[in-house]
């Protein structure tokens, strides 16, 4: 696995929930050579305490200002969390939604990215097609309410596609419409084996306005 200076190797999994992030993480912590971590965004969501509920999982549309300070700073922690697992030479896999369609602009992905520019880290987009999205949806979360096949996504849907690929600054994209995990893994690891060596979170780290405490 690509190293820099001994740290861990870090892949982020970006994309909207049930774009297959879960399952191309899951092939990469068993399949890829060393240990590997998972650390991504419903385990730091399980972490939260109800009242702060859904956390860092908020979807788009500012519907909870309350929240946004405290996700702003949960954010921050399992980001530091990430950066401590390579600095001690573990991989860490990293599946999240980031976003900044809250009631004001956060800036979150941007001040995550600055505390893991000195790090090896390849930043992945993972694409699905919204019709996909939604019948997996429907097929898991939604099973049971009978919702019409012929039903189309929500506005929700389409809104989770816009903004979590906005700006849409990547070292790679997998589609997971045509690709399986395993084949979206076996891209991913072909990435980190021959390069281009990655930019993307030197390049977003470089548009944060914010100190990072």
């Amino acid at each position: 696995m690509t190293r820099a200076n001994d740290y861990g190797q870090i892949i982020i999994l970006n994309g909207v929930p049930r774009s297959g992030k879960s399952g191309i993480a899951a092939v990469i912590m068993e399949k890829f050579e060393g240990p590997w971590l998972s650390l991504g965004v419903d385990k730091f969501k399980n972490l939260t305490s109800q009242r702060f509920s859904p956390g860092i999982g908020l979807r788009p549309g500012g519907e909870r200002p309350d929240l946004e300070p405290w996700i702003v700073l949960f954010y921050a922690a399992m980001y530091e969390s990430i950066a401590n697992h390579s600095r001690l030479g573990l991989n860490v896999v990293t599946d999240v939604g980031h976003h900044d369609s809250y009631s004001t602009p956060r800036g979150i992905l941007f001040n995550c990215a600055r505390r893991l520019k000195e790090l090896p880290v390849l930043f992945v987009g993972v694409r699905c097609p919204t019709a996909i999205v939604w019948e997996r949806r429907r097929n898991t979360w939604l099973k049971g309410k009978n919702i019409p096949e012929d039903t189309p996504p929500p506005d929700i849907v389409h809104q989770w596609e816009r903004e979590v690929h906005t700006p849409g600054i990547y070292d790679l994209e997998v589609d997971t419409a045509s690709l399986s995990p395993d084949e979206c893994a076996t891209v991913i690891l072909q990435h980190l084996k021959k390069g281009p060596a990655p930019t993307a979170i030197q390049r977003l780290a470089e548009m944060s306005t914010d100190k990072v405490e």
